[in-house]
């Protein structure tokens, strides 16, 4: 009976701690349900904010860093963005995410002008704070991966950003790798709960950059 019991009180404490794993996740979720979108319904913002993905060996984007990308320069040449936001990791000697990004947007036909690099965006949460506090980002559309954008925007709006967000789906080009992000996306819910709780300042936070403002300034005039 009491090996019974155990066993009883174990499985229950296994349920509840699965439940109250998966709380955050699901509060992330479903708090950003109504400001996630498809590439043709998203509503117009100034920016769009593409968060990092990792870099090949030969500089050139990883498939899913390259699809945001594809992604992002698909809004802008719809209309739906004005300037694009990258915000990478340009942390070590020889990657350089920030830059590749950079250059592929202007391959993909993006005036120069009109894109503006992070070179400090070493987290979500980084990529967020420093786009509002650094580049005075008010208002963008967060373009990331299915897996990864309720928590981009979730993060985003608690930096103050009326951030939206528009995915790219990578289960069939990358299947184990976009289960694996699901998967990630747990526990990474209830680091995001934290810090949209206590609100800390990015890794490196700078003075304030103009890059964002010259880039938006011909549809200001």
């Amino acid at each position: 009976m009491r090996l019974r019991l155990r066993l009883r009180h174990l499985a229950l404490l296994a349920v509840f701690a699965m439940v109250a794993g998966c709380a955050p996740f699901l509060w992330v979720l479903s708090s950003t349900a109504d400001h996630r979108h498809t590439a043709e319904t998203v509503p117009e913002r100034p920016v769009a904010l593409v968060l990092g993905a990792g870099v090949r060996p030969d500089g050139r984007p990883s498939l899913l860093l390259a699809r945001r990308l594809d992604t992002a320069a698909g809004l802008y040449s719809a209309g739906k963005v004005d300037a694009v936001l990258v915000s990478g990791d340009n942390s070590v000697e020889h990657y350089n995410e920030t830059d590749t990004m950079i250059d592929y947007l202007v391959a993909a036909g993006i005036d120069r002008e009109r894109i503006v690099g992070d070179y400090a965006g070493f987290s979500t949460w980084d990529s967020c704070a420093r786009a509002n506090e650094v580049f005075g980002v008010e208002a963008a559309t967060v373009v990331t991966q299915d897996f990864h954008l309720p928590r981009a925007v979730r993060l985003c709006r608690a930096a103050g950003i009326d951030a939206v967000g528009v995915a790219d789906s990578s289960l069939r080009e990358r299947t184990f790798a976009t289960v694996y992000g699901w998967f990630r996306e747990v526990p990474a819910a209830v680091a995001a709960l934290g810090t949209v709780v206590l609100r800390p300042d990015p890794m490196f936070l700078g003075d304030y950059e103009t890059g964002v403002d010259d880039a938006l300034a011909p549809e200001r005039e």
